[in-house]
């Protein structure tokens, strides 16, 4: 049995970048009953080059300064909603299991908003609840391009480019499709997905899903700004893919295809990426900052007996 643990410790440790203890913590602002599971979304990743670049840059650690318990997961960069699914349900297993908690809160952003849904819907007595981020609940314009393109070329030049971010993340290793990707991530994939896992999907276009499911939490928050700071390279792409989305949008995920459950906000001066506060924190110096977000709704769901 002791060796049994030392086994689970060990696969917890390799599959999670970030496991805390709050033993440091200088607040218990966000000190939830639950731990935090974070979900990547699509070309997603832990950090790469030893560290030197997070996904989630300083997200964990500010809500582990604020009492929380932060686990970081990684999946497949690119593949359909059920695989990553699946790869994310075992994590969360594991996370379980090493834990001892009851439940868990999920988190994901883009991509990792169907991920988490899967879970919360595969097994909803372990998860307290669900928190989308620009995540495309219905999906998005600019995989429809793509997936109505249907070029091997552009297929082939994506899963070499997940093939170089899994390279330098240190995290394992997955196989990877982009046209499964971008399948699950078009408008079709999507409603596919939703009559699959319905819970907290809005009924109407553009307005909010069921608050509770299976006693799962669902929230969901998003930004409607392309472009950020001057010094953002990923603003070039994102105020182009974003021509191509009608109405306010994050770069990749319209305002409204964003929401699910309990819509906290959907107009965030944030692009796609600095919803995660991906670029070393680069973003518009007037927004609200991320991981004040981040934050904020870990102490919702604390007061929330989450």
């Amino acid at each position: 049995m002791k060796m049994q643990k030392i086994l689970l410790a060990g696969l917890v440790a390799a599959l999670t970048s970030t496991v805390t203890v709050n033993a440091n913590a200088t607040s218990t602002y966000a000190q939830t009953k639950y731990p935090i599971v974070l979900a990547h979304g699509m070309f997603g990743f832990k950090s790469l080059l030893g560290g030197a670049v997070d996904y989630w840059y300083q997200i964990p650690s500010t809500l582990q300064a604020n009492g929380a318990k932060v686990y970081v997961t990684q999946v497949a960069a690119l593949e359909s909603s059920e695989v990553r699914g699946e790869q994310f349900l075992t994590q969360v297993k594991d996370v379980l299991a090493i834990t001892g908690a009851a439940k868990v809160n999920l988190m994901g952003h883009s991509h990792g908003g169907h991920s988490i849904r899967y879970v919360a819907a595969i097994m909803p007595t372990k998860v307290a609840s669900v928190t989308a981020i620009g995540s495309p609940v219905k999906g998005s314009p600019v995989a429809d391009l793509i997936s109505k393109a249907d070029s091997v070329i552009a297929y082939g030049a994506l899963n070499a480019l997940a093939g170089m971010i899994e390279l330098f993340n240190g995290a394992g290793s997955f196989n990877q499709s982009a046209r499964n990707s971008i399948g699950s991530f078009s408008t079709v994939g999507a409603a596919t997905f939703n009559a699959k896992f319905p819970q907290g999907v809005p009924a109407t276009a553009c307005g909010q899903g069921a608050a509770s499911v299976n006693g799962v939490k669902y929230y969901s928050w998003s930004g409607t700004k392309r472009l950020t700071n001057v010094l953002d390279p990923t603003d070039v792409l994102f105020g182009a893919t974003g021509l191509f989305i009608s109405g306010a949008n994050d770069g990749l995920v319209s305002q409204c295809s964003s929401h699910l459950g309990v819509v906290l906000r959907d107009d965030y001066s944030m692009n796609h990426l600095d919803e995660v506060n991906l670029m070393f924190g680069l973003r518009d110096i007037f927004s609200t900052d991320p991981k004040s977000v981040y934050r904020g709704h870990a102490n919702r769901l604390k007061l929330a007996g989450m």
